[in-house]
């Protein structure tokens, strides 16, 4: 099919395809590997206080399989929209090798502490001389993940469809819907949740909730202006090296700094 020369690639080193870039701080959110865990990974660790008398006793069968299910069940990561970016964006371009029209509707999330999880983008790709149009909704999510069991997507609990990984790159992995039909089309319109459903390196079942708003107006809109975009990247680009000039001086400070109950360096003898 004509389309696949639209490829994953394009999305990824293409100027204008903001979403790759996002993924630059997974490793160092802890992300990659445990998804759900990120939260723990970055909380400092605390000295155990002493259990109380009424914790002291063991946990009862009931009392365990309570947690064994609680852990067993989906883990859902609220997203919202990457402080850069506060609409959806729309982006159209030409495939001059197929002679295909392609605009995309885009946008890029990170988690509640800020650092970026996920980019969404559906793909409207037109083809006036094969006289064929299709409509395409890939993601980018983080490394660590199960490729097997692919992902699912569903809108406002609606019957869930499938979809399969395409291809990783150093700093994330594609994954693609390779059909959208016209009533999911309606639902990434009218929606409230987009749920992604993915499965991390222990089988837990992990779904990020997206929010749809402002996706049909940006889907209809025109694409925005080029200069426009630019300025985006150049905002998006900047506060990046921000954070990561900033986590580079916090480790710096980190490992400078003596141990806890560690004796003050002596002075030099005269």
């Amino acid at each position: 099919m004509f389309f696949a020369k639209t490829s994953m690639a394009k999305w990824a080193c293409a100027p204008t395809a903001r979403p790759l870039r996002v993924a630059a701080f997974l490793a160092m959110a802890g992300l990659g590997a445990g998804l759900g865990g990120a939260a723990v990974a970055q909380t400092p660790a605390k000295k155990p206080a002493a259990p109380a008398p009424a914790q002291s006793q063991p946990a009862t069968p009931a009392a365990n399989q309570a947690q064994q299910a609680q852990n067993a069940g989906p883990q859902i990561i609220n997203v919202k929209s990457e402080p850069s970016q506060a609409d959806w964006t729309k982006v159209c371009g030409k495939d001059n090798a197929s002679g295909t029209d392609v605009c995309y509707t885009t946008r890029d999330f990170v988690s509640d502490s800020g650092q970026p999880v996920l980019a969404v983008a559906l793909y409207d790709m037109k083809n006036a001389q094969a006289k064929q149009e299709v409509k395409v909704a890939r993601f980018l999510l983080p490394l660590g993940l199960m490729l097997a069991p692919g992902i699912r997507f569903s809108i406002d609990g609606k019957e869930a469809s499938a979809g399969k990984f395409a291809v990783c790159f150093p700093n994330g992995c594609f994954a693609e819907i390779p059909a959208v039909t016209p009533e999911q089309l309606a639902l990434f319109k009218k929606g409230t949740t987009l749920n992604v459903s993915v499965q991390n390196q222990t089988q837990r079942e992990v779904v990020f909730a997206v929010p749809l708003a402002g996706f049909g107006k940006a889907f209809d809109g025109p694409a925005i202006d080029p200069k426009v975009l630019e300025d985006q990247q150049k905002k998006l680009q900047a506060e990046m090296e921000k954070r990561s000039d900033e986590m580079r001086k916090k480790l710096e400070q980190g490992s400078a700094a003596p141990a806890p109950g560690a004796p003050a360096a002596s002075a030099a003898p005269k």
